[in-house]
């Protein structure tokens, strides 16, 4: 049980980093000047928008794959993969405040932890199941 600390303070730290997304769209309403609950505004402001609602969508998948996996696998590990979601995510952000060509290295680098987290717990739940 004490294990499971580990992904807790990952989870933690994804949700921080979700909420800084939404801070920072929420300041760019105000510094472009778009009123709610309209999402139409300049292109600058458009790019905090999707770097918020992508976070959203891509935690979606991230949370329950690393808990999954720490379940499944172990979750020191869930922990050590998992923690370059919001690192890669941070840096999708940022870049994608700059410029939206600028998000794809962070893009890449949040995305490989979730499809290693969700396909390694199917296996560690296969192996369980196959190992009765």
């Amino acid at each position: 049980m004490a294990d499971l600390i580990y992904p807790g303070i990952v989870s933690c730290i994804a949700l921080l980093i979700y909420y800084y997304t939404l801070f920072m769209s929420g300041m760019a309403r105000g510094r472009f000047g778009v009123s709610a609950p309209s999402h139409d505004g300049p292109e600058e402001y458009q790019r905090y928008v999707r770097a918020h609602q992508n976070t959203l969508e891509h935690l979606a998948l991230f949370l329950p794959g690393l808990w999954l996996f720490a379940v499944a696998v172990d979750p020191i590990w869930a922990s050590v993969i998992g923690i370059l979601w919001p690192i890669g995510r941070l840096m999708y952000a940022r870049g994608y405040y700059k410029e939206a060509t600028k998000r794809q290295t962070g893009l890449v680098i949040s995305m490989l932890p979730i499809y290693v987290l969700i396909l390694g717990s199917l296996a560690g739940f296969v192996y369980e199941a196959v190992s009765w």
